[in-house]
């Protein structure tokens, strides 16, 4: 027995940035037939697909644009297209990291931007963090990103820390200042003259280094160490090439 035209399936047909969180079976093409039940909205027939409303930006059909919170008439196509890029990030510029990216947030860190990150905390804290200061949520578990909590979030591609951070400056476009705060704790780095922290450094840094910053949080001191070049090119490749501040 066979369902009539009115209960034609919601023919959903997704960009091809989307179409890596769809079955399998439904990348090649980026369609998804989603039963229409009468009830269910726009929104949850895309995130039925597998793909989190996050990452969803224009939805249309032959008429014209659609939001996610209407009921789609039986056989409706839906176009469903990605995210516009940049977007825009709310007025503090602050981001929220779920637990495996640690990585990830020590380099947004390093370059300046102010980010939350706790390698032990729960799901429910992470989005109470992250809704409290009106924070984006980055993670890369799709279940997260469709908490009914949830008020900004973005899915993190690439499995690589490099490959992630050009992910996130992609899509955002954050205001950077690089070496301007503390990659452990997130304190804003002020500079320090020698002589305040000498008794806190190795023997061998007090003989080679002269210019250091401490956090203004957590007292650690920093200075231009052995992995120096490394963290440069971190820097230079974010900020297209230009290196870091002199001095």
């Amino acid at each position: 027995m066979t369902a009539g035209p009115h209960r034609a399936p919601v023919r959903l047909e997704f960009a091809q940035p989307l179409r890596f969180f769809l079955r399998a079976r439904e990348r090649a093409t980026g369609e998804v037939a989603s039963p229409w039940d009468g009830t269910s909205t726009l929104g949850h027939h895309v995130q039925s697909a597998g793909v989190p409303l996050t990452e969803v930006g224009r939805l249309s059909t032959d008429t014209g644009a659609v939001g996610p919170g209407e009921q789609p008439p039986p056989g409706a196509r839906v176009h469903v297209e990605p995210v516009a890029r940049p977007q825009r990030l709310p007025e503090g510029e602050r981001f929220v990291l779920d637990v495996p990216l640690g990585a990830l947030a020590r380099r947004l860190r390093l370059l300046g931007v102010d980010t939350g990150y706790r390698n032990d905390a729960p799901d429910d804290a992470l989005l109470a963090e992250a809704d409290e200061s009106d924070a984006f949520l980055l993670t890369r578990d799709r279940g997260l990103l469709r908490r009914r909590a949830l008020r900004h979030g973005a899915y993190v591609r690439g499995s690589r820390p490099d490959d992630q951070l050009a992910d996130v400056l992609d899509r955002f476009a954050p205001t950077l200042a690089p070496w301007t705060r503390c990659p452990v704790c997130n304190g804003v780095l002020a500079p320090v003259e020698k002589a305040e922290v000498a008794s806190l450094l190795p023997a061998g840094t007090r003989r080679t280094y002269d210019v250091f910053a401490r956090c203004s949080s957590c007292a650690r001191v920093y200075w231009r160490g052995a992995h120096a070049a490394r963290l440069d090119a971190i820097v230079a490749a974010a900020t297209e090439g230009d290196g870091p501040p002199s001095g």
